[in-house]
């Protein structure tokens, strides 16, 4: 069966969150909450910052990026050379005071900045909903047997797998999540797994996301990072895919759906980043 790849790491800012950056953004000037040289806040992997950063040079926002430190020092040096505020975090589950979601909001609150909020924006999702799908469909001719993203917020999934849904009978749409994280139990079995420790970046939760809709999703696998990792490496040595870990979590899971059987049709990977934010790390210049 063949496998597509949706290389969103060619957008300016070098991910998949630049769409949502500027949707986010559109929304809140359309509805008047952002004055002339406003603070903008978000908590971030890192790529949704880098996408405000860029929205936020142009239309003269200020921009400050609350992180956790799990990510990688090329994602911090990006920001601050664009010209964004960085706040490290310690890396705490959801419900911790020093979570840097709950960082991010707490400060918005105390400085009257405006959270941009990527975790509950209903614009994260619309932006899937209005790009992403059409080009699907207008790119594969709406010929797609399987879709596959990964999920940090959930708007990527949802947004694409409402749109395909709607117009692709059988289609079927899999989440790619790193082994350790709680949303492909969540997905297969309707109660979130065990919240272990993975090194992939951007993608995965201890906790369901509120943006993730599961009637679009029909089914769930959990890629290693070991697998993630080598999986990049073959996609940017082999294939000339400049992209990071969670594009090599997208293409195994889709290499296992593409020889399931259970598919009508070319299965569409989304590679959701560059690999220039990971190249201090250490798996990134591994043996392949």
């Amino acid at each position: 069966m063949p496998l597509l790849a949706k290389c969103e790491q060619l957008n300016p800012g070098g991910s998949v969150k630049d769409r949502i950056a500027v949707a986010i953004v559109d929304d809140a000037e359309r509805s008047g909450l952002l004055a002339p040289g406003a603070t903008l806040i978000e908590a971030t992997a890192g790529n949704t910052g880098v996408g405000l950063a860029l929205v936020a040079a142009v239309r003269g926002y200020q921009l400050v990026c609350v992180m956790p430190e799990k990510m990688s020092i090329d994602k911090r040096a990006a920001l601050a050379t664009l010209g964004a505020r960085v706040v490290i975090t310690p890396n705490r589950p959801p419900a911790d005071p020093e979570n840097f979601r709950n960082v991010a909001e707490r400060l918005a609150r105390e400085n009257g900045w405006f959270l941009t909020d990527q975790f509950n924006n209903p614009a994260n999702v619309r932006a899937h909903e209005t790009t992403t799908g059409p080009e699907l469909l207008a790119d594969t001719g709406g010929r797609i047997g399987g879709f596959v993203a990964g999920a940090g917020t959930g708007g990527t999934i949802t947004g694409v797998g409402r749109v395909l849904k709607a117009a692709i009978p059988g289609v079927r749409i899999i989440l790619a999540d790193p082994a350790g994280s709680a949303l492909a139990d969540w997905i297969n079995l309707g109660t979130p797994g065990s919240d272990g420790s993975y090194a992939v970046e951007g993608i995965g939760s201890s906790q369901p996301l509120a943006l993730l809709d599961r009637r679009v999703v029909d089914g769930a696998y959990s890629i290693s990072d070991e697998e993630s990792f080598a999986t990049c490496r073959r996609l940017i040595r082999e294939e000339g895919l400049l992209v990071g870990g969670s594009a090599g979590t997208a293409v195994a899971a889709a290499l296992r759906l593409a020889k399931s059987g259970t598919v009508d049709g070319p299965v569409v990977a989304l590679l959701p980043d560059s690999w220039d934010r990971y190249r201090s790390c250490a798996w990134m210049s591994a043996p392949a």
